[in-house]
């Protein structure tokens, strides 16, 4: 009798807990999303305060919209110079939309709940598990801390290297702003900057500036699991003096993949610009050797999703331009800053490809074995993306009369939250414009939002067996 009542006892206590799982499940799909969706709004309304606007300028409604909606989705596309267009006020406005964009609206609400010294609930835990797209619950405060501090600290450690280029140019109060929105839009990747009307153009003979650009889009792009993995293996290793071997040895498997994957995608990348615009007069033809070299990897890395540009895009070569789809459509790295569909489901996409070829039922990465339901995860994140990418491309070219190459790269772009463009986005009207902002918005929230929804599925619905069809393919 004892038993039977313990029995039934763990059925109830089973049932509501599979009901929590999806009530957290639905609420985190539609609630993160609407973050992001919320903070556009008010950061929209913020931005048509007359205060926010340059005297002698005008915003309307759209250019407020579409500015909030690049900032918060960290993308970098503007219709109007941020430098020019906008008061101090308003460039204070899209800093912190780009702050709270590239650390995540549940992350930023989380760390305030900590700071009030609310209670967090498990609820709470589990909606900041999703919105940093992790699977592992212990030691998830710990892990918010440490991603707060630690980004402060790289953007604190940009500023104070931008200032010792930008003061002498700019003077001591313009030079520290630019340096500190220069270093939150290079984190962050949203690629935007104070600094003139063609961003790092007339720096791109400049090492320091150069050279911090690409660290901290590369810092921002890696991920903070990769970060501290990093962080913590050296910390050992250099007490326990590893050799570097040794310590690179003793990494997790997802952040010896991410570091493979963003070398070989890095300079991969930049030998492919190197050889293909080395004669380009309009690109990097007219460049010392060492320019070239330099402005092919600036290239490359600005690809990932930041958005900064050395010389004009629309100047590129179309076989270059085939080269940045494929770039900026892969992205970052997951639980980062970055846009894009990531480095690491994009390598498991073409793994699977290649074990299918192969005849292997079990994938093998590293010495562990990598599931089939992350195989089946990251397709359909690739294929959904690939789809919104032909689908609003094919809009845009309906309602703008504009070159194929132009408004793939714009929407690319735009959906990857990377902010380059083909010198399309300003000319715009505003159903293109709208278009563009859908881009933004879907690619900033659609990786986030599919991967909660693929992950823990009803339980229930698997238990029901259906008889295997026969259906042919090829």
């Amino acid at each position: 009798m004892v038993n039977i009542e313990q029995k039934k006892k763990s059925k109830q206590e089973s049932k509501k807990e599979r009901e929590g799982q999806k009530v957290r499940r639905i609420a985190s799909i539609h609630l993160i999303p609407f973050s992001f969706l919320a903070a556009i709004l008010i950061g929209t309304c913020l931005l048509l305060i007359p205060a926010a606007t340059a005297p002698g300028e005008h915003t309307d409604f759209v250019t407020a919209l579409f500015t909030a909606t690049t900032s918060v989705c960290v993308t970098g596309l503007v219709v109007v110079d941020t430098y020019a267009h906008w008061s101090i006020f308003g460039q204070a406005i899209i800093l912190i939309l780009a702050q709270l964009g590239g650390l995540g609206i549940i992350t930023v609400a989380s760390l305030f709940m900590m700071l009030g010294r609310k209670k967090f609930t498990l609820g709470n835990s589990m909606l900041l598990m999703d919105a940093l797209n992790l699977d592992v619950n212990n030691g998830l405060l710990r892990f918010l801390t440490r991603i707060i501090q630690g980004t402060f600290l790289v953007e604190l450690l940009g500023t104070v290297l931008y200032a010792c280029a930008f003061v002498p140019k700019f003077g001591l109060v313009k030079g520290l702003w630019a340096a500190l929105f220069n270093s939150v839009s290079a984190f962050c990747n949203a690629g935007m900057d104070v600094m003139g009307a063609d961003s790092m153009t007339g720096w791109r003979d400049d090492p320091l500036v150069m050279g911090v650009t690409m660290v901290l889009i590369l810092l921002g792009g890696l991920g903070y699991v990769v970060w501290f993995d990093l962080a913590g293996n050296i910390k050992r290793g250099l007490k326990k003096r590893f050799t570097p071997r040794q310590i690179i040895s003793r990494l997790s498997e997802h952040s010896k993949l991410v570091l493979v994957l963003t070398l070989v995608l890095l300079f991969g990348g930049a030998v492919f610009f190197f050889l293909t615009e080395y004669d380009n007069p309009e690109t990097i033809g007219n460049l010392s050797l060492s320019g070239k070299l330099a402005n092919s990897l600036f290239q490359s890395v600005t690809l990932r999703t930041a958005g900064f540009t050395s010389f004009p895009q629309e100047k590129l070569r179309l076989v270059s331009c085939l080269g940045a789809y494929i770039l900026m459509f892969i992205g970052g790295s997951p639980v980062g800053t970055a846009g894009g569909v990531k480095t690491v489901t994009f390598f498991l996409v073409i793994m699977n490809v290649v074990s299918y070829l192969q005849g292997k039922k079990v994938d093998i990465l590293f010495r562990r074995r990598v599931s089939t339901e992350l195989m089946r995860k990251a397709s359909a994140v690739v294929f959904v993306s690939m789809f919104t990418v032909a689908a609003l491309s094919m809009v845009l070219l309906c309602i703008e009369p504009v070159a194929l190459e132009d408004a793939l790269y714009e929407i690319v772009s735009a959906s990857a939250t990377v902010g380059l463009s083909r010198g399309l986005t300003s000319s715009l009207h505003t159903g293109g414009r709208l278009v563009v902002i859908l881009a933004m918005y879907l690619g900033r929230i659609g990786p986030i939002a599919m991967a909660i929804a693929f992950t823990g599925q009803n339980a229930e619905r698997q238990k029901l067996r259906y008889a295997e069809g026969r259906f042919y393919v090829g």
